[in-house]
């Protein structure tokens, strides 16, 4: 058992201010192509600050759209299981992340 404690949060308010947070994150950066920009945008910065609760929603919303999760999951989890043969391929790096989601215990 893990002696950290998380803060407890409502898993609407949790899921409410991803929502928006990923909303104006990809409003303000869909134009870019440069994925350290995109990831460095503020409201991409503050996800990854709301820690382990978003990654099941990030899971969600990789599987509905393949999106630019990859570093926000890695800063988050610190895991990568994308393989060199996969990279930058949008489709293909969210398959890897979604089955190592499942494979590793999270339900969206």
């Amino acid at each position: 058992m893990s002696s950290y404690c998380y803060p407890v949060i409502e898993t609407t308010e949790i899921e409410t201010t991803f929502m928006e947070l990923a909303e104006q994150w990809r409003s303000e950066t869909g134009m870019l192509s440069v994925v350290s920009k995109i990831s460095m945008h503020p409201a991409y910065q503050r996800i990854i600050g709301m820690g382990q609760p978003v990654v099941p929603l990030i899971m969600r919303e990789l599987e509905r759209e393949p999106d630019h999760w990859f570093w926000a999951l890695n800063a988050i989890t610190g895991a990568n299981p994308v393989k060199v043969e996969q990279s930058g391929r949008l489709p293909q790096m969210a398959q890897a992340w979604v089955e190592w989601g499942r494979a590793n215990g999270y339900r969206w």
